[in-house]
């Protein structure tokens, strides 16, 4: 059986601070980030099945990443839930969508909770081979199944 990979590129704007952290990150700052979902499996090989050929439908892997994380994240400011309680109230004050996580809002810390969002929603037959999420032009993070066993 051929074993194939098919990727998907997302982008969406997100803003965020590094609490803590001993540099410009730590102020409030947005990026136009770019999150590609490599997935992996075998094409359908049933001659009756509309998906003959395919791993997976791109726009079955575009709904599951859009409503479980672009439609989330976009235009979000996502902050570490251990921020002083006050700061977070006057940020919720003025802005509607921010999101408080449990962990520093880092690339890498994203990768780690977009890979538990996605793999739960993928078909049995598909699993999840990377994540790569860009932050800049130049810098990005990557997450890789074979990494992580």
């Amino acid at each position: 059986m051929t074993i194939i990979r098919i990727t998907k590129e997302f982008g969406f704007e997100m803003a965020h601070a590094l609490m803590g952290y001993n540099g410009p990150c730590k102020n409030i700052h947005g990026h136009s980030y770019k999150l590609f979902v490599t997935v992996i499996g075998s094409p359908i090989t049933d001659k009756k099945s509309p998906r003959q050929g395919m791993v997976m439908d791109f726009r079955e892997l575009k709904a599951i990443v859009k409503k479980n994380i672009i439609e989330k994240f976009d235009h979000a400011l996502v902050l570490n839930n251990k921020m002083p309680e006050d700061v977070v109230e006057k940020i919720s004050e003025s802005f509607e969508n921010v999101i408080l996580v449990d962990y520093q809002p880092t690339s890498e810390n994203f990768l780690i909770d977009f890979v538990e969002i996605i793999k739960p929603k993928l078909p049995p037959s598909i699993k999840l081979y990377r994540l790569k999420l860009s932050e800049t032009a130049t810098s990005y993070s990557e997450w890789y199944a074979g990494d992580n066993r």
